[in-house]
């Protein structure tokens, strides 16, 4: 997200009664490339807290059909060096890569990195997906070979965990913690 000031970011009332299409737009990208996520937490409003909210995206994209979340899942972008460097990806996935150190990597950990993703998509499906704030860049290289070796299910069911994570902080960047409601 461009330089936001806190005036800018909502507060869970105003995102309450907000129409339907500006509260997809104020949290339609929490969920990378997928609008779909905000648009169905929208109808579930009011929410009391913003776990209640997360809890909704949640349950929106763990009720979708497999093939849409696995859909979903291949829409996140790998861990890469070069996609950090070259500014393709989406703002947030951008910082949060940059964070972990990605974007500073040597031409041959890169090369590494995307060894292990290449054999973990082939392996799985989808691509590795990691709450990168959570880790060390170490511990992202040791993670990604780890999960590598796992079964299909148990990383299926792991990357929708991680995007929890991932989800959660994003959200907590969009929502202001004041209220509207008098105390």
């Amino acid at each position: 997200m461009t330089s936001t000031t806190t005036s800018s970011i909502p507060t869970l009332d105003e995102l309450n009664v907000m129409t339907h299409a500006d509260f997809a737009a104020a949290l339609g990208e929490v969920f990378e490339y997928a609008p779909w996520v905000a648009e169905a937490a929208a109808q579930q409003r009011p929410f009391a807290s913003l776990d209640a909210l997360h809890q909704a995206m949640l349950a929106a994209v763990h009720g979708s059909p497999r093939e849409q979340t696995l859909h979903f899942l291949c829409g996140h972008p790998e861990l890469s060096a070069s996609a950090v460097r070259s500014g393709t990806l989406t703002v947030d996935s951008q910082q949060e890569q940059q964070s972990a150190g990605l974007g500073d990597l040597a031409q041959e950990q890169g090369e590494r990195l995307a060894e292990l993703n290449q054999a973990y998509r082939t392996r799985h499906g989808f691509p590795f997906i990691a709450c990168v704030r959570h880790y060390t860049r170490a511990g992202l290289f040791a993670e990604l070979a780890s999960r590598t070796e796992r079964g299909t299910e148990q990383e299926f069911a792991e990357a929708l965990r991680q995007i929890g994570f991932i989800s959660r902080l994003r959200l907590a960047q969009r929502v202001s913690a004041g209220s509207l409601q008098a105390a």
